[in-house]
């Protein structure tokens, strides 16, 4: 069961007598807490049946003594544990978890590790209730999960500020949801979100974004890459040579393709490249703006020269990550990565 799939059931009032959540992505607790807080019980209905308890301030005792209370003037009480893996007698709530009372509604939120969910209390709670681990999301389910969000929000996107979304806010989906929530107080419903709208409402920058560095490693603006690169290792929590490898490793790939295809049609060309369009009418003029930057960078880098991108990348990646480096800064690996790129 998903976490979208848990506050979906209590919308639904299909309740379970005990939530567990644990694991390392904190987002997905704190929405399905959010709406234990706030929508099963009225502001009437909580002065007397909601309890909010902390791990590091409460005892396993004090815990079942709250849960097995009975709800006042409701059908159900609610009792949430936070930062459960901070009470040092979580285990004990076995006994509450092998027998829980029908009236309440207890959610224990385990936060950043995964609990062992061979003990005795991870066994009561996965048969009595609901049992979630939450994780954080890979590299590449981030932009999924963004588009997602947006649709969910009323409002659809464009590949492209996908992608600069995706490269600007990194993985941590809290920030994310944050911002998209900043996004979606700034333009009407339907809208089909673009680069210009998240630049605009995001503030990212026009000039020194990840799209325009690929376009100058095309063009071989040397320049220009070096003026993108000094303001990414002068911004490097916006900006990691992570995320910079995995983009650069997308847009030679995308220019190996393009050499393979360099006759076809710009439209034949984009959808070779993996680009879809949404609006077939407009298809043929989208194709043409988007495969643009491409056609300049394959008069500048022979299949021999992307393959030896390739290998710089990977020698980097290894690099980021310590093989074969004493530790040199992110922003000089960052411009040595480039410089070498360019030749």
């Amino acid at each position: 069961m998903t976490h979208d799939q848990i506050i979906a059931d209590i919308r639904k009032k299909e309740f379970k007598p005990v939530y567990f959540l644990h694991g390392t992505e904190p987002f997905f607790m704190d929405e399905i807490t959010k709406v234990f807080e706030e929508e099963i019980l009225n502001e009437s209905e909580k002065a007397f049946n909601m309890t909010v308890m902390y791990g590091k301030d409460s005892h396993f005792k004090t815990v079942v003594d709250a849960a097995r209370r009975f709800p006042v003037m409701a059908s159900h009480q609610v009792v949430i544990l936070k930062e459960a893996q901070e009470m040092k007698t979580l285990g004990e709530l076995k006994t509450y978890a092998q027998n829980p009372a029908p009236t309440t509604l207890m959610l224990i939120v385990h936060k950043h590790k995964k609990y062992d969910m061979r003990s005795a209390f991870g066994k009561a709670a996965k048969a009595s209730g609901i049992v979630l681990e939450c994780k954080q999301l890979y590299d590449n389910q981030v932009p999924a999960w963004i588009r997602k969000s947006i649709k969910s929000r009323g409002y659809d996107v464009e590949d492209r500020a996908l992608e600069l979304l995706t490269e600007y806010l990194g993985t941590e989906l809290s920030k994310i949801s944050n911002e998209l929530d900043k996004l979606s107080l700034n333009i009407e419903k339907g809208t089909v979100i673009n680069t210009d709208l998240v630049q605009k409402n995001i503030g990212i920058s026009k000039d020194y974004n990840v799209f325009e560095l690929q376009d100058a490693i095309g063009a071989k603006n040397r320049e220009k890459c070096v003026r993108i690169i000094r303001h990414f290792a002068a911004n490097p929590r916006k900006h990691s040579v992570i995320h910079l490898l995995a983009s650069l490793y997308s847009y030679f790939s995308k220019l190996y393709i393009a050499g393979t295809y360099s006759g076809s049609s710009d439209l034949e060309l984009a959808k070779a490249m993996g680009f879809k369009f949404r609006d077939e009418r407009k298809a043929q003029y989208a194709a043409k703006h988007r495969v643009a930057p491409y056609r300049i960078a394959m008069r500048n880098y022979s299949r021999q020269h992307i393959e030896r991108a390739f290998n710089i990348l990977k020698e980097y990646d290894l690099r980021s990550k310590g093989v074969g480096d004493v530790g040199t800064p992110q922003g000089e690996l960052m411009k040595e990565l480039v410089l070498k790129i360019l030749g």
